[in-house]
């Protein structure tokens, strides 16, 4: 089996705890021929057979499933078969430039391909808007200040959560203590979050409950890989890894994780398999589909390579 890894250049990476490399490196040392693709070096054509530059890697990963070492070898020219896998490896954000490799990547099913995850499913669902059709968390999404007045005055809440509908890593994030703030005034931040976002944003109660942390669960093909619990620095709000939250492995409620199955169900009429959601106060906060990421991270702090546990139900 044949594994075509589509992903940002390596300088945008960081190499220790990404997971994109841990899965080529997992693939790799499990036999499996696997060609690494820069977005540079990607294209489409329908006129003959595709070749691309891709590259070859070693590395090692230590005991507590960190990458250690990451070395690009020397590059060929490869050219796809039908059969081959073709990992959409590219972060977010969701923007022009995303779409445009959505659209090329998913014309490559017409060659035969197999592409983790689908590009028509990535493309049909927000990641937020995924959760808040499930869950019981007051959202409101939209631009326009009239509904999201009536919709703050109607959840009757001191704060409030202000944030943009297709960033990722807690970017744009802002709380608000609407309690203290004349309306004006919150027309206007309101406002500015929309042109800054350039378009509809999320607003939703502050759920104090993430000083507690917030639940990372990783899933494949309907199976939980592992879940960890991400706590944020002492005074802070965003349970962010890489802005110093910490993290430890967590047993899901039975009821979250019947949720977390039924969302995968769904997910997985569109060629879905690879999701992690984030959970909030025992609610779906978000459901990742473009790049799922902190496998390093959760295989940790379960003490095994779930990288390897992908690899058994691809």
């Amino acid at each position: 089996m044949r594994h075509f890894i589509l992903l940002d250049p390596l300088e945008k990476l960081v190499l220790k705890k990404d997971s994109t490399i841990l899965l080529a490196l997992t693939l790799k040392q499990s036999g499996h021929d696997v060609f690494l693709l820069f977005e540079k070096d990607f294209y489409f054509r329908n006129d003959k057979e595709i070749s691309y530059q891709v590259f070859d890697f070693d590395g090692k990963i230590n005991e507590s499933c960190y990458v250690d070492e990451f070395l690009i070898n020397s590059s060929s020219q490869v050219e796809l078969n039908s059969g081959d896998i073709f990992h959409f490896r590219l972060d977010p954000p969701f923007d022009k430039r995303y779409l445009r490799y959505l659209w090329m990547v998913n014309s490559l099913k017409s060659k035969g391909i197999r592409i983790i995850n689908d590009p028509v499913g990535v493309c049909g669902f927000n990641e937020k808007m995924l959760a808040y059709e499930s869950a019981n968390i007051s959202s409101y999404v939209g631009q326009e200040f009239d509904s999201f007045y009536n919709f703050i005055q109607s959840i009757n809440v001191d704060q409030i959560i202000l944030k943009p509908l297709d960033l990722f890593q807690g970017i744009g994030v802002e709380k608000i203590k609407i309690n203290e703030i004349e309306q004006n005034d919150l027309k206007k931040i309101f406002e500015n979050k929309v042109k800054e976002s350039m378009g509809p944003v999320v607003a939703q109660p502050f759920i104090k409950d993430v000083e507690k942390g917030e639940i990372r669960a990783l899933f494949f093909n309907g199976i939980e890989l592992g879940s960890i619990l991400k706590v944020p620095p002492e005074g802070e709000y965003l349970a962010n890894i890489a802005q110093g939250a910490k993290f430890h492995a967590v047993e899901l409620d039975e009821d979250i994780k019947e949720n977390c199955i039924k969302m995968c169900d769904k997910l997985s009429k569109y060629s879905v398999p690879w999701v992690a959601f984030d959970i909030l106060g025992g609610e779906l906060s978000e459901v990742n589909i473009t790049c799922p990421g902190l496998l390093v991270e959760v295989s940790n702090a379960h003490g095994r390579n779930l990288a390897q546990e992908i690899l058994m139900n691809l």
